[in-house]
């Protein structure tokens, strides 16, 4: 297991992105100033957290389906069944999977990550993505950056503002990924439902965390240099591939893959 020190102490004074996440999906792994948050985020909130797992569980499942086999899931969150690991090895059952998140309770849950098929393997890094060459560094012990890896942030760029400069972030992982490698990225929409969306910016800025929402054009500069693939950059409901389609619900979520040439 790579993740590095002893157990950080959990803060339960203040609300973390990653257990607010979980108390919209419903979980247990929670305390109450999270759920005060997640209580009084609009209803879209709640459903934009189960597209973007639903998402996640597509995606992973069509890469895997493409001959991925390394996967670098960066602000995993809290674990909640299927994990991407279950979803990628149980079409490639040798897939390596590194997960990582900076959150103390994540750490705690960590042992339930690393439940991997014999034939593949999944490890868990303690970090933030604010430092990426701390997290290549420890992935390096697990998966092979001379082959094609599958990096996801889900539900996690919207909660890093302009001036940490995510773009950066994500053209350092890149830089470090082989030709053919891939990039699942999910991010919250300022401009579907501009109450909605200043309604949550508020209820987690009450909570000490800043929410910094964009626009699809504002989301589709991660991708810059890549090769997005279809169905394109979309709404979290209408990426699909081989499964049928969705329901079309209203969604507040952009998703898009795209391929490092």
């Amino acid at each position: 297991m790579t993740a590095q020190a002893p157990h950080p102490p959990i803060d339960t004074s203040k609300p973390h992105s990653a257990r607010v996440y979980d108390a919209l999906l419903g979980g247990k792994d929670n305390y109450p100033v999270d759920q005060q948050v997640a209580e009084l985020l609009p209803t879209e909130a709640k459903v934009g957290a189960r597209q973007q797992r639903s998402f996640m569980n597509r995606a992973t499942a069509w890469l895997a389906g493409e001959g991925v086999t390394q996967f670098l899931d960066i602000g995993t969150g809290i674990p909640t069944e299927p994990n991407l690991h279950q979803t990628a090895q149980e079409i490639r059952p040798s897939a390596r999977v590194v997960y990582c998140d900076n959150d103390p309770i994540v750490l705690r849950h960590a042992e339930a990550l690393l439940v991997s098929r014999p034939e593949g393997v999944t490890d868990y890094v303690h970090a933030d993505v604010r430092e990426p060459a701390i997290i290549l560094d420890a992935a390096r012990e697990t998966l092979d950056f001379d082959r094609p890896i599958a990096l996801s942030l889900l539900g996690l760029l919207h909660f890093l503002p302009d001036a940490e400069k995510p773009i950066d972030i994500i053209r350092t992982f890149t830089d470090a990924m082989a030709p053919g490698s891939y990039v699942v990225l999910s991010h919250g929409a300022s401009d579907v439902n501009e109450e909605i969306g200043q309604q949550s910016e508020d209820e987690y800025k009450k909570g000490g965390i800043q929410l910094a929402l964009r626009s699809r054009e504002e989301f589709s500069r991660f991708f810059e240099g890549l090769e997005i693939v279809a169905p394109g950059l979309v709404k979290a409901p209408e990426w699909f591939h081989e499964t049928p389609a969705p329901t079309q619900e209203f969604s507040g979520i952009y998703v898009a893959v795209a391929r490092v040439p």
